[in-house]
């Protein structure tokens, strides 16, 4: 399962509404692809389907989808949200990662 923080939330719907999504009807899809200085990197977007292969839950009130592969490196990840002067964004708190960048986008095991 992966966790949403309540800032995390709030974000999340505000931009699925500027994209034409909405938090209540559509998915936050996440995943890890091969990539970024430390092996692989977070993938964060918005979808309206999934398929047969996805693992759907709900955490906050956000539905999330991700896929099986993903799933394995991010079960117990809480996904945050930090803003301000020296906010970073989104950031993905992965208790598997042994080793994550200085940007925190990207992880080994």
């Amino acid at each position: 399962m992966i966790n949403v923080s309540e800032t995390a939330k709030v974000k999340l719907a505000q931009l699925m509404s500027e994209d034409g999504f909405t938090i209540d009807k559509d998915y936050v899809r996440v995943g890890v692809k091969s990539g970024g200085c430390s092996g692989l990197s977070y993938e964060l977007n918005f979808d309206d389907s999934t398929t047969d292969t996805d693992k759907i839950f709900e955490a906050n009130d956000v539905r999330i989808v991700v896929d099986k592969k993903s799933f394995l490196y991010l079960v117990g990840t809480t996904l945050e949200y930090s803003g301000g002067l020296n906010g970073k964004g989104f950031v993905f708190n992965n208790p598997n990662a042994q080793r994550t960048c200085g940007c925190g986008e990207s992880f080994s095991l």
